[in-house]
């Protein structure tokens, strides 16, 4: 497979390594290495460390509900950083997954793995939410500003745990699959800092602008854990199609 050499600054990403295989038609399971799951494990601890103290937050909120009369400021300051280590928590999480991503065979699993930020939020917020509007200590007024607030809160932190495209084993596996059937059996990809896809040479013109500085190689996986990209470029698709007499089919 040609592969022409680019003027940019080209960066391996450590462990980005990967040696011929031979062809198959068998998709080959993914497997995350040790590497990627001992990161994952420790943002998965860190993102359990941020919800634990988000919702401590929380119930500090709910504690201060109780005072009479209760404060305002403190209540909007309790929520805001219950709002920031919730969503530190969420992005951990969705970090730790594209490392380390679940099956899709068991469908409970995968969804509350990936959508845990999702549920995390509202246990984080809603009760507090439903507290601050049915108080009785606090004036219209007060549930008007801090209820607004915290109904805010709720729905950032939801958005921001959400993963509208979720990572899987499967979906690694078929990416995977595709680059290597493009490129005799080597899982090697080309990416940059803002793009939003990989590509299967380094000298790609889209790639190589005016606004590219460095371009980083590694497998699929690694630009799908670093930088969350799953599209392979269309323009190296079919130069690697043309390249194998493969165009038309």
């Amino acid at each position: 497979m040609e592969n022409n050499k680019t003027s940019k600054k080209v960066t391996l990403v450590e462990g980005g390594e990967t040696p011929s295989t031979s062809a198959t038609k068998e998709t080959k399971p993914f497997v995350a290495s040790d590497e990627s799951k001992a990161t994952a494990r420790n943002f998965r601890i860190m993102a359990i460390v941020s919800w634990i103290i988000a919702i401590g937050f929380e119930t500090g909120a709910i504690l201060l509900l109780r005072k009479v009369p209760v404060s305002t400021t403190w209540l909007i300051v309790l929520i805001v950083v219950d709002l920031a280590f919730a969503v530190i928590g969420s992005l951990l999480w969705k970090k730790s997954n594209r490392l380390d991503p679940a099956s899709e065979k068991d469908s409970v699993k995968f969804f509350i793995q990936n959508q845990l930020g999702m549920i995390i939020s509202i246990i984080a917020f809603l009760p507090l939410v439903i507290l601050i509007f049915t108080n009785k200590n606090m004036s219209g007024k007060q549930k008007g500003i801090v209820g607004t607030i915290g109904v805010i809160a709720l729905l950032v932190a939801g958005v921001v745990g959400i993963d509208f495209n979720p990572p899987s084993q499967e979906q690694y596996s078929k990416q995977t699959e595709q680059v290597e059937s493009l490129t005799n059996g080597q899982n090697h990809v080309y990416w940059t800092k803002s793009g939003r896809s990989y590509h299967l040479y380094q000298d790609c013109s889209y790639i190589n602008t005016d606004r590219t500085d460095e371009i980083f190689e590694g497998t699929v996986a690694q630009a799908r854990e670093l930088k969350n990209i799953t599209d392979l470029c269309d323009r190296c698709e079919n130069r690697a199609k043309k390249e194998k007499g493969l165009e038309n089919k």
